[in-house]
């Protein structure tokens, strides 16, 4: 088995072999997805980083890895050092690395389906001394012996009493999108989309429910899904009905050949740039536009909304009694980060709707809490100690919605420090602060983020991720289009939305605090005097937040309200559902301050 020097010496002799002096690794699979197959995982076989997002550039000579400030911890306890440069993605781009680091004239490969074509033609402005060249296979396949084959899991039907709609009345409104644009069809790569537009799941990746594939999508709402034939049974067969035909993935090429001299819809910012370039080479119009189905799958329908509503109703249960075992375990030095988060797995399964988690729970106990995007290991991991913090970020696929949420512990049995606690009220304040926002319709995201850093801000804190991404319904766990942060794209929040509330603060070395809950965009009520439509925040998440690190005389008297009502609400939801020592337990955690 080969060393991760080792790997990255195979991948350098491929370079002569294909004419090249440097390859692009960017930590993505052919549809561009945040969760990805075992055998997409090309990013982590190479370098051994293990997160979510990031992009390796390995020259003959050198070498770097970029990664944003989620992992730029994560990143120097995952890869070696000497044979990799760790750089900021926003601070220190590739395309600065590449000036330096590589001669005018040189040719760098890329595999055309693992890049967009928005990122890659961004690249190309910023270092055009470079050839830029696509490469008909991807490097690392040749070298990777036992890469795991494609998933075939089966595909399931997503019924109407979750899904709200039906499978016809979507393509029929994707449809009219692609009509009233002009457009001849739009090419789908996005699994999430299809799985929501086609009222179907799948298995094909861990911690969503997805079926992986692509789609050509027609004005006239008829439909090519390419997908292993092998994942679709005749019920599921029947259920895509007569105008959406079924091809394997082998036959996509020749499709878009067949789709020569029409207008061909492409999310050039969220699709494989091999698609637009097959297209073109076919003859035909590519149009730049978003995904047109992302936006109507992010404002989610009331069977959607009640389904969220539902699933994080059952969570809240789980998450109170696992906060009681937390309040009795946490500062023995008996638990470990490892045992801590399959102890509120444990809690989560008991539910018979609980499906999977949603993403890796992120079990962080003093200095690994600090590490934003944390993934325990055997190797990181550590005991819980008393008297410090413990940060766990989880989340939950149950089948009628999916679950993200975020609390900060204090082990206890001593008090916390007085700096600890003011950190940990700023960051509880700026999540109030986005949890009583009302807003004018036609507000974006980066619009509101600073509204939830403000009270960081005045202490000359901050912290360096958004504070909200979208929910999927019964999907996955991160979801466009739209976001809370400084670099959301300037798409207006809908009524319908399912976003997060999590601003944080992290103390390298020492802890991280994170407080999550997920929220649902709701027209607010109108006012008498009021000259435009405005829009405000459901909270759906109900669990206690812990009192022991909240200084109340940082509050303001309106915090404290909402505080106290919150704490109230939890209580009536979940405090009927407990008994004993839960029940006493979640009294006491959610009186009134």
């Amino acid at each position: 088995m080969l060393t991760f020097s080792g790997r990255l010496a195979a991948l350098r002799t491929v370079f002569p072999e294909v004419g090249i002096d440097g390859f692009l690794v960017p930590r993505s699979d052919e549809h561009l997805g945040e969760y990805v197959p075992a055998g997409a995982e090309r990013l982590a076989w190479l370098t051994g980083f293990t997160g979510s997002a990031g992009l390796a550039i390995a020259l003959a000579e050198r070498a770097a890895i970029f990664v944003d400030g989620r992992y730029v911890l994560q990143v120097r306890q995952e890869v070696d050092g000497t044979l990799w440069d760790y750089r900021h993605v926003t601070d220190e781009p590739p395309a600065d690395w590449l000036k330096e680091a590589v001669p005018a004239g040189a040719r760098i490969g890329y595999d055309p389906l693992l890049i967009a074509e928005e990122t890659l033609d961004r690249l190309i402005r910023a270092v055009p001394a470079l050839t830029f060249v696509p490469l008909p296979e991807n490097p690392i396949d040749r070298i990777w012996q036992d890469q795991p084959p494609p998933p075939k899991a089966a595909v399931s039907i997503y019924p109407a009493a979750f899904a709200g709609r039906s499978a016809e009345e979507k393509r029929a409104e994707i449809a009219g999108i692609l009509k009233a644009a002009g457009e001849d069809a739009a090419v789908i790569t996005d699994p999430p989309a299809i799985n929501w537009l086609l009222n179907i799941r799948g298995a094909d990746v861990p911690f969503a429910p997805l079926a992986l594939g692509f789609l050509i999508l027609r004005a006239d709402a008829t439909a090519t899904l390419f997908m292993a034939p092998e994942k679709i049974s005749d019920e599921v067969r029947l259920h895509l009905g007569n105008t959406v035909s079924l091809e394997p993935r082998a036959a996509l090429g020749t499709a878009l050949d067949a789709l020569k001299g029409l207008r061909v819809r492409v999310d050039s910012q969220a699709s494989p740039v091999w698609f637009a370039q097959r297209l073109r080479a076919a003859g035909a119009e590519v149009i730049a536009g978003p995904d047109p189905i992302a936006l109507p799958k992010a404002c989610k329908n009331p069977v959607e909304q009640d389904g969220a509503r539902r699933a994080h109703g059952r969570d809240a249960i789980a998450l109170c009694r696992y906060l009681h075992w937390l309040s009795e375990n946490g500062k023995t030095g008996t638990q470990t980060e490892i045992s801590a988060a399959a102890a509120l797995l444990a809690f989560r399964a008991e539910a018979p709707e609980f499906r999977e988690e949603s993403f890796p729970a992120i079990s962080g106990a003093g200095e690994n809490g600090a590490i934003i995007h944390y993934r325990v290991s055997p190797e990181s991991n550590r005991r819980l100690a008393p008297n410090e913090v413990y940060l766990v970020d989880s989340g939950a696929q149950y089948e009628d919605g999916t679950t993200d949420v975020t609390r900060t512990i204090w082990t206890g049995p001593d008090r916390p420090p007085a700096a600890l606690k003011d950190r940990f009220t700023r960051v509880l304040k700026g999540h109030i602060g986005i949890a009583t926002l009302r807003f004018p319709q036609g507000v974006a995201g980066a619009h509101l983020d600073a509204f939830a850093r403000a009270p960081l801000w005045q202490a000359g804190l901050d912290y360096d991720h958004g504070t909200g991404h979208g929910v999927g319904a019964y999907l996955s766990v991160h979801e466009g289009p739209v976001s809370l942060s400084r670099a959301a794209r300037p798409i207006p929040l809908k009524s319908g939305m399912i976003l997060s509330n999590e601003p944080g603060y992290y103390l390298p070395g020492a802890y991280g605090i994170r407080l999550e809950n997920l929220l649902i965009v709701q027209p607010a009520a109108a006012q008498a005097d009021g000259v435009k439509p405005f829009l405000e925040f459901e909270t759906i998440t109900w669990a206690p937040f812990d009192r022991a690190l909240i200084e109340t005389a940082l509050l303001t008297p309106a915090e404290r309200q909402w505080l106290d009502g919150y704490h109230a609400e939890v209580w009536r939801r979940v405090g009927p559902q407990l008994t004993g020592a839960v029940a006493t337990w979640l009294a006491s955690a959610c009186a009134p301050l």
